[in-house]
């Protein structure tokens, strides 16, 4: 049996972010993997002077250009199977503000096509034909905040559970192909006792711009995850090189002065090597690590 694992994303970018060691790692061990990104990134802030014109508010281009940056990334990840929700241009970028409590929420304005506004069967059934063509035994999305609340990434989170539902029911869509049932399922996480451990190093080194406000003892933003919630924890040190170099694609949206680098430069492949997950479908499944992670998605499969 072939192994195969499904992302879901909501834009450019979020992947590498969240598992770019961990597809760097599953390529090279010959594992297929499969990447969604449900929108193209076109709300996304341009932090490169030269090509702020591509801006939704200019000349709208911004997708098309995250476009080549997300097959950069791909590329530095060795990942060959990416997709876009439904095609290209299906669904647009939701855009967001930032709430008064620190999350992101979806913004005043959202274009007629944003993916936040999209139909949850369509845009959940456009990702049954996926699962049911490549049939993974494991998926990963988002946990049911989005991370930190921005409405794509809820709704990616929402599309993503609707549609490995309804990819194992045989009557549902038979001409999409043979049901299929996802094995495990699981959410993103970062670790709140290593996100601690990073700044602490960073604020003794005397860096108090990082992660500007974020203080190691004190409470930390809804994208950091409790470490008494996480249940697998995929060890990929040796390919922090691919996932620095597929972060570094992103550049409209990622500085390489910025503070993943900060932190990676910091603490090292430790950092970014060791990538948390929760587990939200299946069975937690020995071997585990001495902290009582699961040390591989496919555990049990």
């Amino acid at each position: 049996m072939t192994k195969q694992i499904l992302l879901v994303h909501a834009h450019p970018d979020d992947e590498s972010i969240g598992q770019g060691a961990t597809m760097a790692k599953y390529v090279a061990e010959g594992i297929g993997v499969t990447l969604v990104t449900c929108t193209g990134g076109e709300m996304g802030e341009i932090l490169i002077p030269e090509m702020a014109h591509m801006a939704a508010d200019q000349d709208d281009t911004l997708g098309d250009q995250r476009r080549i940056e997300l097959t950069n990334a791909m590329a530095a990840l060795g990942v060959t199977d990416f997709r876009y929700l439904g095609g290209y241009g299906t669904y647009r970028d939701s855009g967001m503000k930032w709430h008064e409590d620190g999350h992101a929420v979806a913004a005043d304005d959202v274009h007629a096509n944003a993916f936040w506004n999209a139909d949850l069967t369509e845009a959940a059934t456009h990702l049954v034909s996926v699962i049911r063509e490549v049939r993974p035994q494991v998926m990963v999305t988002y946990d049911e905040f989005g991370g930190y609340g921005h409405p794509d990434h809820i709704h990616a989170h929402l599309v993503a559970t609707y549609a490995s539902a309804l990819a194992a029911v045989p009557s549902y869509r038979t001409d999409l192909g043979e049901p299929h049932e996802i094995a495990k399922v699981y959410w993103g996480a970062m670790s709140a006792t290593r996100m601690r451990e990073g700044l602490r190093r960073l604020r003794d080194a005397g860096d108090t711009t990082t992660f500007e406000g974020m203080d190691p003892d004190g409470p930390l933003p809804p994208f950091i995850t409790a470490d008494e919630n996480l249940t697998a924890s995929v060890r990929a040190v040796e390919f922090v090189d691919k996932k620095m170099a597929a972060l570094a694609a992103h550049a409209t949206q990622i500085s390489t002065d910025g503070p993943f680098f900060a932190l990676s430069n910091n603490i090292g492949g430790e950092g970014w090597g060791l990538e948390f997950y929760r587990i939200a479908k299946g069975t937690k499944t020995a071997p585990f690590t001495e902290d009582g992670l699961e040390t591989d998605l496919f555990n049990g499969v």
